[in-house]
């Protein structure tokens, strides 16, 4: 069985705060104030708590426990997503997933948990003056959690929705390898966007938060941090607005951390977004801006053999053969992976309808699922989007599509369907509304060719908001530094995938990890020197959460 700090009564009640269930405002103190309890969060919740130092992580979702998680598409989507898995950028043609509970998308996302490709490193540092970051400086915080979080790569045999991508690799001599994975007794049940059932995935959910706080840490919540408490350029802390359990604000009820120190990790639209309803200083208006996306294609396959692409890991095979297609500034490149096929998830997102719909629904268990994840932010034409505010102040992220990524859009689709059909597929879908199903990959060669591409009608997805917050030598080209700390006002940070300069091209939750990891300790280093907190406690493994920080 997996981990569950929650649940096995590591966890005393006093260390979690229910926002929905106040019935007036309070203010808090802390030394530090963490706005957000995902990758970045939840790493830096407890490297900080290990020091003895106070800290209040605030989480605008619920705080689940293991036996919350029931396996049923329908309660996950609505409990544990932002906008209920409905999230979607500006003009509405790319659907965004994101996690909304205590762990954020560490506690929804499909485990896979690759390292920074050197690649990207070297851009960042080419590019944007970045020192610090090389694959030879990140090692050693890989190292911490990657034990920590015991990721490794999945040894059990793929089920057949990605055993197809290997086999259609390996026929066409591309280049594919197995997922690393950040589990711990896993039961191979393939409902790790639902929230894991057994406690084996080892999100911040069941590891770092639960950890921060047996040490002392408090969790609010049902709290959306409404703003940032600035004063004579610096923070002060951040006045929270309680939500009910539907996640509707309570207007009439108004709580206020104040800590000298805060660190927002509340992701790629929620950390800029903040910082903007703050009136953060911005004199060059960066914040919100090159916000990336690993805009992803789907192409299915039917397949003469059972497939059952909803039972077993979800992603396990993959193939960088075409990230690096043309170098690092050249045409955009993509990574393929394995799209799980559960119900509720396909039907929501094939782009079909009526009949159409019906019939592909009951072909659902011969149909293996490949998504392609395009590299965003490495070229001039490819600047990513702007995360602004609604009138009402609410996040919204306008992400324009041009000729430069449909170009790799269109590569994707004909080598997915290339895959495919070498791995012996009957026929095979582009979703997307005017694209029948292919027979041949003659057929499809020749329609993809001369598909038209253009938004809403081509299906354009993202589990993966990056950037909004770009770190940077120059603070007239980024908002941040290489320490995470704001260019502009004292003691703020930011430590999540915001931060990022561009895309990683592959998906960032171990960088994440590794980079709160690092900012976190050497923040730590500065404000409260003493031993780090992972030689302090190299030695005290947690029974149940595994080695710490």
């Amino acid at each position: 069985m997996g981990s569950d700090g929650v649940n096995l009564g590591m966890v005393s009640e006093k260390g979690h705060l229910d926002a929905s269930e106040l019935d007036e405002g309070a203010v808090l103190e802390a030394d530090v104030l963490i706005i957000g309890s995902g990758a970045g969060g939840g790493i830096c919740a407890e490297a900080l708590a290990e020091r003895n130092i106070r800290v209040v992580v605030v989480e605008e979702g619920p705080f689940k426990k293991t036996a919350d998680f029931t396996m049923r598409e329908k309660e996950a989507f609505q409990d544990l997503y932002f906008e209920c898995g409905g999230r979607r950028t500006k003009d509405k043609a790319i659907g965004i997933f994101q996690g909304r509970a205590v762990g954020g998308s560490t506690t929804v996302n499909w485990t896979a948990s690759f390292r920074t490709p050197e690649q990207t490193l070297r851009y960042w540092s080419n590019e944007f003056g970045l020192s610090g970051f090389s694959a030879e400086d990140l090692a050693p915080w890989f190292d911490r959690v990657e034990k920590r979080l015991n990721i490794s790569p999945w040894l059990p045999a793929p089920n057949e929705n990605n055993a197809i991508i290997a086999r259609g690799a390996a026929a066409l001599d591309w280049s594919y390898g197995t997922v690393p994975r950040n589990v711990r007794g896993c039961a191979d049940l393939g409902l790790c966007g639902q929230g894991c059932p057994i406690g084996a995935k080892q999100s911040m959910l069941v590891t770092t938060i639960p950890r921060a706080m047996e040490l002392g840490a408090t969790v609010i919540s049902r709290a959306r941090a409404a703003r940032l408490l600035l004063r004579q350029g610096r923070v002060e802390g951040a006045v929270l607005e309680p939500l009910d359990s539907l996640g509707r604000p309570k207007r009439t009820i108004q709580l206020e951390v104040r800590a000298p120190l805060v660190i927002v990790a509340a992701g790629g639209i929620g950390s800029p977004a903040l910082l903007l309803r703050s009136a953060t200083p911005d004199p060059d208006r960066l914040i919100g801006s090159r916000t990336f996306l690993h805009p992803t294609v789907v192409v299915t396959g039917a397949m003469p053999q059972q497939v059952a692409g909803y039972r077993g890991a979800p992603q396990t095979v993959y193939s960088d053969h075409f990230l690096w297609r043309d170098g690092i500034e050249g045409r955009m490149g993509f990574k393929i992976e394995a799209l799980a096929i559960q119900p509720s998830l396909f039907s929501g997102l094939m782009m079909r309808h009526g009949a159409e719909h019906q019939s592909f629904m009951q072909r659902i268990n011969d149909t293996q699922g490949s998504i392609m994840l395009l590299r965003d932010g490495f070229n001039e034409e490819s600047p990513g989007g702007r995360v602004g505010l609604d009138a009402f102040d609410y996040p919204e992220l306008d992400y324009t599509v041009n000729d430069y990524l449909w170009e790799g859009v269109r590569e994707a689709y004909l080598r997915a369907s290339e895959m495919l059909f070498a791995a012996g597929a009957n026929n095979i879908q582009l979703w997307h509304f005017d694209a029948p199903s292919l027979t041949s990959w003659t057929q499809a060669k020749q329609f993809i060719a001369n598909l038209q591409l253009k938004p809403l009608s081509t299906g354009l997805f993202s589990a993966h908001v990056m950037g909004g917050c770009s770190m940077g030598a120059d603070p007239r080209r980024s908002v941040v530094d290489s320490r995470g700390a704001h260019h502009h006002v004292k003691n703020l940070y930011v430590i999540d995938g915001s931060l990022f300069p561009t895309s990683l091209g592959t998906n960032p939750q171990l960088t994440i990890y590794a980079i709160a990891a690092k900012l976190a300790n050497e923040l730590a280093e500065r404000h409260w020197p003493a031993p780090s907190s992972f030689q302090k406690r190299e030695s005290a493994m947690n029974p149940i959460s595994g080695a710490s920080l």
